[in-house]
């Protein structure tokens, strides 16, 4: 496989859930691990070199015609090799980012992007496909030149794994046990509701806590810095501990101490200074 570095690669992070086998009914379970069996499961880069590709046609093609049947896989924990299934769900997750792009650009530029032809019909497709499937959501959220503060919650900073693998194929994730995570969320809002703090981050985190109720609760939950450490390559990649400071932050709120936690969102904020004046520069 050619090196991250030799293509395009936006600046996305990536929250995703890993549920076991058994959280699937038949056939799906069956075909998941068949599957995961074959142990050839393809790769984030691949994910992402395949999703780029849909938007090269004329005109450009939103929504994937037909649901994505690739899935990351982990086996986890690694000494048990228990499969853990992440469906990519293409489709689904074009849907909504074609929603949430719509609320994001100017109409004149959203028009020259993808005509509204294109929009309306995929707008039509979903809510047909949406009548059809009330329940379905999706095992990946993205956040585009960012990693959503709320996402920091969710983790500890010994579970922060970072892989300095050369230049371009560095990678920073974290992952969890969904247990922590749901117990950590609902950590955070008491303190933020305790400290009268119930602003953007509560509403974040409620979101987030919702969405992860969906799964199982023996899942596995990564938050992967994706295409963003190449915004943040070397020593400030190497030393970024944001987890950390978002759980010093919400510690200090559950003191009482304003200070200590003004001065963690203040590092917080710093760090993340660098990625922000890449994203304006462009």
């Amino acid at each position: 496989m050619p090196a991250v570095s030799s293509v395009l690669v936006p600046y996305a992070s990536y929250l995703r859930v890993y549920e076991p086998l058994a959280a699937f009914s038949e056939p799906e379970r069956g075909y998941w691990a068949r599957y995961a069996a074959r142990g050839e499961t393809p790769t984030a880069q691949d994910e992402l070199r395949r999703s780029l590709a849909d938007l090269l046609p004329t005109p450009p093609v939103p929504v994937p015609v037909h649901e994505s049947g690739d899935a990351f896989v982990i086996n986890w924990p690694e000494s048990s090799g228990d499969v853990h299934i992440c469906p990519w769900r293409t489709r689904l997750r074009g849907w909504l980012a074609l929603q949430e792009l719509s609320g994001q650009l100017p109409v004149s530029l959203l028009d020259a992007v993808l005509p509204p032809v294109v929009r309306g019909q995929a707008t039509a497709d979903w809510e047909e496909w949406r009548e059809r499937n009330p329940d379905a959501r999706p095992w990946i959220r993205t956040a585009v030149w960012q990693v959503p503060v709320r996402w920091f919650a969710l983790f500890a900073d010994e579970e922060r794994e970072y892989e300095p693998a050369g230049p371009g194929a560095a990678v920073l994730r974290y992952r969890t046990p969904m247990v922590q995570a749901r117990r950590r969320i609902a950590r955070a809002l008491k303190a933020l509701r305790e400290s009268g703090d119930a602003g953007s981050l509560s509403e974040g985190l409620v979101d987030v806590g919702k969405w992860l109720e969906e799964f199982h609760p023996l899942s596995l939950v990564e938050l992967d810095y994706g295409g963003l450490v190449h915004a943040l390559a070397g020593p400030l990649l190497a030393d970024d501990h944001s987890a950390a400071d978002v759980a010093a932050g919400i510690a200090a709120l559950r003191e009482g101490d304003d200070e200590a936690a003004g001065a963690a969102y203040a590092r917080l904020v710093d760090r993340w200074r660098a990625v922000r004046d890449l994203r304006f520069a462009n």
